[in-house]
């Protein structure tokens, strides 16, 4: 039987479980020591500069922080202690932003001791698990956590506690044109839409397809319908039963391109319907073939 991984992925685990990052003999002298919760003064903390959250909604964070007004602050923050007093965040972002404009002073933290790559990685799942990030700030997280920290799709996953298909699949995302990628982001499209449209190796397919999801409201399967009908091959038995003319038509075309001089096209379906094209280079050669029709 298959166990379920860890919400918060084993490098968060050990990080939070490491002496090396609660110990009090790693406190940088201060009011407060490291491993201690404590009310720390706003004004005090830095904002973290790994924060992954690139946009916050202003309805939800209004909706937060009339919760703390009400309730305060229930859950801590996390920061790391950078000197005397001086604190960076780790994570809680949100929480930070809305206990300002509900005015307070002080908020709860819990404080520890991390290096740059734990911050990212410790900021980076607080947000994936807790605060809804969108597809695409997932995706530049995942995508900068491996470039700063030199980590595989197998290490990452096993880290932030999701399947390596599910990395792949947000990293894949930002192989997308920048306008899927702000759809995304904005919402007009879901990572399903994204998915089905990865698979198409023209960019003006991609965006013509985008335009009819955002215009007509498609659905994903609809989406993907139309993705297998452009990636499909068309049916090489009907296109060779096309191509074959009967052989009185093969040597009007030859007698034609002859007497014409350019080349002569003929199609003809299994019905008998088809049509004539005829090849020109320039206007002085389409008044030339026109007068020797005529």
């Amino acid at each position: 039987m298959k166990t379920k991984k860890n919400a918060l992925g084993r490098g968060l685990s050990a990080i939070l479980e490491s002496p090396d990052t609660d110990i009090t003999s790693k406190d940088i002298s201060g009011d407060f020591v490291v491993g201690a919760i404590a009310n720390i003064s706003i004004d005090k903390i830095k904002t973290n500069p790994f924060q992954p959250r690139t946009e916050f909604e202003e309805l939800s964070l209004a909706e937060l922080t009339q919760s703390i007004k009400e309730q305060g602050i229930i859950q801590p923050v996390t920061v790391r202690k950078t000197g005397y007093d001086e604190y960076q965040l780790i994570s809680g972002e949100r929480r930070l932003r809305a206990s300002k404009l509900a005015g307070l002073t002080e908020i709860p933290a819990y404080i520890r001791v991390a290096n740059d790559e734990q911050m990212l990685e410790m900021a980076l799942i607080e947000n994936i698990h807790r605060a809804d990030l969108n597809a695409i700030e997932i995706s530049l997280s995942y995508q900068r956590l491996m470039d700063e920290c030199n980590v595989s799709i197998s290490i990452l996953a096993d880290r932030v506690g999701q399947d390596r298909s599910t990395i792949t699949n947000y990293i894949r995302l930002l192989k997308l044109p920048p306008e899927i990628q702000i759809a995304i982001r904005d919402k007009q499209i879901s990572m399903g839409h994204a998915r089905a449209l990865i698979s198409l190796p023209e960019v003006e397919d991609q965006l013509n397809i985008l335009r009819e999801i955002i215009d007509r409201g498609l659905s994903v399967r609809e989406v993907e319908k139309w993705v297998r009908e452009l990636n499909s091959p068309p049916d090489k038995k009907e296109k060779k039963e096309k191509d074959i003319l009967p052989e009185s038509y093969v040597n009007v075309r030859k007698n034609l391109s002859h007497k014409l001089a350019t080349k002569i096209d003929i199609s003809r379906n299994r019905k008998g319907k088809g049509h004539i094209s005829i090849n020109f280079n320039s206007d002085y050669e389409f008044d030339r073939i026109i007068s020797l029709l005529q």
